[in-house]
């Protein structure tokens, strides 16, 4: 008997966002010296949403959200959302394009990988007849998907259409070209070549009956990519065409300079605004999908603890993940705190990583996608230490990178990916 799909959304947010301003912990007095003006502010109406941890490791200091993140607060509380501090790649580089390809293609210090790891989970799971089992909801499919032929990008489903000339994809004319290419595909022998045009044309028949996207009522999302890219999710999502997996890019966070307001809005605190709201929207948007539904949100690295001389802050080393679902063990902020005493920092200047981003994902292919081989999807991974972020069976995990998995249907799961973008 075949389980009902899961989904898995992956957010990244590019570009390392600056984790300590999305969760302060705003009344450290080594944060408010090494801040200065950048430090959220004790009082008035951008003081910081503040919440419990229910982690002994961080009771030294009181944390909290930005006060332009009221949505994620609120998840928070209702027990929806978990977070993971001083979480992350723990590889010293601080370059952007190398800590995300190690990130996406689940190998630190490893970017010649020929697969990403989301690419290894959906293979080491068996094939699917599903037309549509990945989507990056974007201009181009992220590396975490890199050689998996059946992955797609699209930023809605009525753009997704062939490039040619204009009239040859004119819906009065019948759509000439398309159907030019459907006969093609449908009487050619040569399979390879058959089989893959054949799947083009399935699945661009598909987006053309899909028509534009309603929310449900009284949702409100964001305006912007971010928010159209969570809206075509969402659409795959109730469309019940066998999404497994979606990964979303939402950049705008490598904050050199003017990252805020001395009265703690301005450019950072917007735009955690929007990821709030959008994160917000898209989960009470799709309330009937809750228990099969998780998403991670990720960032490539965080920021250094303190100002630079253009109010702005560095590129740091340890940041925050959120996992939100239905199953999601929520209001707890997980891992180990390490403190911000210039002793406590990594190279004196950035918070330690505690909790290496692999366990956090381990935990949720094993117990919500039912896939115990983390030696094939992250190879030198040699220990697994469920952290309780999420409810599920804890099958034991293969940490061996030469297992064959089996073909198996029954856990094919649909996971929205949230990631971090510059």
């Amino acid at each position: 008997m075949l389980r009902e799909r899961h989904r898995w959304i992956k957010s990244n947010l590019r570009g390392g966002c600056d984790g300590l301003s999305l969760l302060s912990p705003y009344d450290d007095t080594y944060y408010r010296s090494a801040r200065g003006t950048l430090a959220l502010p004790l009082s008035g109406p951008n003081a910081p949403l503040r919440i419990d941890t229910n982690n002994p490791s961080y009771n030294t200091n009181s944390f909290g959200f930005n006060s332009k993140m009221p949505h994620l607060r609120d998840l928070y509380n209702s027990g929806h959302l978990a977070l993971i501090h001083a979480c992350g790649l723990d590889d010293d580089t601080r370059s952007h394009f190398d800590a995300m390809d190690y990130i996406e293609r689940g190998t630190p210090g490893n970017k010649t990988t020929n697969s990403g790891w989301l690419t290894r989970h959906l293979q080491s799971q068996g094939g699917t007849s599903s037309l549509l089992p990945a989507v990056a909801a974007n201009t181009a499919v992220p590396a975490s998907l890199l050689n998996h032929p059946p992955a797609i990008a699209l930023s809605s489903p009525s753009s997704f259409t062939v490039s040619t000339h204009w009239r040859y994809n004119r819906e009065q004319d019948n759509f000439p070209f398309l159907t030019t290419l459907r006969e093609m595909y449908n009487r050619s022998t040569i399979y390879p070549l058959a089989s893959a045009g054949r799947r083009v044309t399935q699945v661009l028949d598909l987006m053309r009956t899909m028509g534009s996207y309603t929310p449900a009522s009284s949702i409100a999302y964001p305006s912007g990519t971010f928010g159209d890219a969570l809206k075509t999710v969402a659409q795959l999502i109730k469309a019940e065409i066998g999404l497994q997996i979606a990964t979303i890019d939402f950049g705008g966070w490598d904050t050199h300079e003017a990252q805020a307001n001395s009265d703690g809005g301005g450019y950072l605190p917007d735009r955690l605004g929007v990821l709030s709201q959008g994160l917000g929207a898209f989960y009470n948007d799709l309330a009937a999908y809750h228990n099969r539904l998780t998403i991670v949100v990720l960032s490539e690295f965080g920021r250094r603890l303190g100002r630079n001389r253009s109010n702005g802050t560095d590129h740091g080393h340890g940041n925050m993940m959120m996992v939100l679902g239905g199953n999601v063990n929520g209001r707890k902020v997980y891992g180990t705190w390490p403190g911000l005493h210039p002793d406590q920092l990594d190279k004196r200047q950035d918070l330690q990583i505690t909790t290496d981003f692999r366990q956090v994902l381990s935990e949720i292919l094993i117990r919500r996608l039912g896939n115990p081989l983390l030696g094939v999807i992250f190879p030198g991974l040699t220990s697994y230490t469920p952290l309780g972020i999420v409810r599920g069976t804890d099958l034991p995990p293969v940490l061996s990178a030469d297992t064959v998995a089996p073909a198996n249907t029954e856990h094919r799961i649909f996971v929205p990916v949230i990631q971090q973008c510059r």
